[in-house]
């Protein structure tokens, strides 16, 4: 029976291809509906079963034996996964408003989001909110994130609804891409979202890498990444580590390739370039096999969630969901992803209807033959983007949302309105104090009151290995004895480890949380007399613990003497 399903879909697609250009694609909906499921299967499959590793491991190869077992009831962790449910958000907008929507409203519909978001998609969403409009809301200028992976763990969408259109994730790039990402980390999207295009109609992993690439500015240095890892793989089809090395020297340790990273420290990097240059990794040696592709992505490490998500998406449309095991595809069909309206069959569904509207807008056609509808689609030219790169960026465009769009993102309101970060408000809190490394999340800054108590400081890490650090010289009295006093509170819904070290020793570590805290707040002394003396550095370290809700509530930060 198995034979028989694969013959069926082997004799129903017919692909009219060649190497100078396509005149037209053919599927049957049956097919596509077959290969979109494959599609957001592999791409749930890929982030739920590589995110307990998720930036565990930078600059460094994950080991086999420390790859995740997957078990069937994993890919329900899925329904929460910002990788998955930000995308859906384009996809409301264009079942609301169809595919010629402006980016205005495109920016709009972001900054009413709810969930919660990191770096690129982050800042653009606050500088949406704060009336910066798009295409601005993404410009380095005010986004640091520009180059990060945002847009591209996001961009599938794009892809599974335009089979055949590669034309369509250049476009959704520009227009949904640019909301939170520029250059580089746009054309990661692009690069992504095409290659789902292109797996509709072609069985060949490399041919859908190398396609892809076709549709992004070949003088990028997003471009160069995936064309050498084409390159290695060319030189050494079985040998993915020698790739992940080269990768690791060109891209990650050399900073001509990092120029707009929004860090560089302690080896983290989310930079769309290098994650992309995994998810080729995974597509390319893994050669075809689902497991061995998510597998080989996830092992590249850094945002080993992600990367793999992107190439088990692509390999499932590849495959489509009738010949995936399965042991993944246990989904729960009644379950809505969180933050949307969309259960997996309503998601499938909105998706098709989808498409089908792109077919006709591209000058295609939906016809039945025996009784079975197929699509019948031609095969365009690629407007491929404007050649930009973050770190030598284009003028703003200066068109910020007028006070009619202002009034209809409902989160403009000075509640929730970022605060001064605490870098620049540290001196009216803890005059001689530094803040470092301070992450965006959960509205840092210095508040008048917080919770009944006056003038509290807030604080979140950076990421999930970098803390936010607070620090200091001082220089500790000869004699009376010295004490570092702390008045630290915890997020009702969370807590975060604090740690107080002196030049580079650990003097105290404590989890900031219910079990420790009287009414949300720890207090701490802890004691420099061994430093009589001498002149040292302290760094008070807010740092996370399982990545959820670990800001840092600082009610006092003093050194007392005796």
């Amino acid at each position: 029976m198995r034979k028989l399903q694969i013959f069926s879909i082997l004799i129903t697609v017919v692909v009219f291809v060649s190497h100078v250009g396509a005149r037209e694609y053919v599927i049957n909906r049956d097919t596509y509906h077959d290969k979109l499921a494959g599609g957001w299967i592999g791409q749930i499959v890929g982030v739920t079963w590589g995110y307990p590793t998720e930036f565990a491991y930078l600059g460094q190869m994950i080991p086999e034996d420390k790859v995740p077992q997957w078990k069937p009831e994993m890919i329900n962790d899925g329904f929460g996964q910002d990788d998955i449910y930000v995308e859906m958000t384009f996809l409301k907008t264009l079942e609301d408003y169809g595919f010629d929507v402006s980016i205005r409203q495109a920016g709009l519909d972001f900054a009413n989001s709810e969930y919660r978001l990191w770096h690129a998609n982050d800042a653009g969403r606050r500088n949406l909110r704060d009336g910066i409009a798009p295409p601005d809301c993404s410009h380095p200028r005010f986004n640091e994130h520009a180059d990060d992976i945002d847009y591209q763990i996001e961009a599938d969408f794009s892809g599974l609804i335009a089979p055949g259109i590669p034309s369509y994730p250049v476009e959704a790039g520009e227009k949904f891409g640019r909301l939170v990402n520029y250059g580089d980390g746009m054309y990661g999207g692009q690069w992504v979202g095409a290659m789902y295009s292109f797996a509709f109609f072609e069985d060949d992993v490399e041919t859908v890498v190398r396609k892809g690439l076709e549709c992004i500015p070949e003088g990028s240095q997003y471009h160069e990444c995936i064309s050498d890892v084409l390159r290695c793989y060319e030189k050494d089809p079985d040998n993915w580590r020698k790739a992940w090395d080269f990768v690791e020297q060109k891209y990650h340790k050399n900073i001509d390739y990092r120029q707009f990273s929004c860090t560089v420290q302690h080896n983290f990097n989310i930079d769309a370039k290098l994650n992309g240059a995994y998810i080729a990794v995974g597509l390319l040696y893994g050669k075809g096999d689902f497991e061995d592709t998510i597998k080989i992505s996830m092992m590249c490490g850094q945002d080993s969630d992600c990367n793999p998500s992107n190439a088990g998406g692509i390999l499932g449309v590849i495959k489509g969901y009738d010949n995936l095991p399965d042991i993944y595809k246990q989904i729960d069909r009644e379950r809505k992803f969180e933050h949307t309206a969309y259960s997996f069959p309503g998601l499938i569904e909105v998706c098709e209807k989808l498409a089908q509207r792109l077919v006709i807008r591209q000058g295609g056609k939906v016809v039945k033959s025996d009784g079975r509808e197929k699509f019948i689609i031609p095969a365009g030219q690629v407007r491929v983007s404007k050649l930009v790169q973050s770190h030598k960026p284009e003028p703003l465009v200066g068109t910020p949302f007028t006070q009619d769009e202002m009034s209809r993102i409902k989160f403009n309101n000075p509640e929730i309105k970022e605060k001064m970060p605490p870098a620049f408000v540290i001196g009216n809190f803890a005059p001689g104090w530094q803040v470092l490394n301070c992450g965006d999340f959960m509205f840092p800054g210095l508040y008048d009151e917080y919770d009944g108590r006056k003038n509290v400081l807030v604080t979140h890490p950076y990421n999930q290995v970098i803390p936010c650090v607070i620090t200091r010289e001082y220089s500790v009295p000869q004699e009376g004895g010295a004490k570092l006093h702390l008045i630290a509170g915890h997020s009702e819904k969370g807590d975060y480890e604090l740690a107080v070290k002196v030049n580079g020793r650990e003097l105290y570590n404590k989890v900031v949380g219910p079990e420790t805290a009287d009414e949300r707040y720890l207090e701490a002394y802890i004691d420099l007399t061994d430093y009589a003396g001498q002149t040292i550095k302290i760094d008070i370290l807010n740092q996370a613990n399982g990545w959820a809700f670990e800001a840092a509530y600082w009610d006092v930060i003093e050194i007392v003497t005796e």
